[in-house]
């Protein structure tokens, strides 16, 4: 278990048990997801991965799309 993790626990364990359930119950969703999409992820075939990216190439060209800039400004 790496330092952040136990450190995180720590503080869990302060809370009351409604809330540490809370916590955990949401934890477990998170991983759960986390699982789905790399299992979906792993299965994306190159063809897909290919119509993937001409749907977004068509998308910027008709310019449907917002710039990164935009989206994320970055700061100076």
């Amino acid at each position: 278990m790496t330092e952040l993790l136990q450190q995180a626990i720590a503080q869990i364990q302060k809370l009351p048990p409604d809330q540490q359930d809370a916590i955990a119950a949401r934890f477990l969703a998170e991983l759960q997801d986390e699982q789905k999409w790399e299992t979906r992820f792993a299965a994306t075939t190159d063809d897909q991965w290919d119509r993937m990216a001409a749907m977004v190439r068509q998308e910027i060209a008709a310019g449907e799309t917002i710039p990164l800039d935009e989206v994320f400004p970055t700061q100076k």
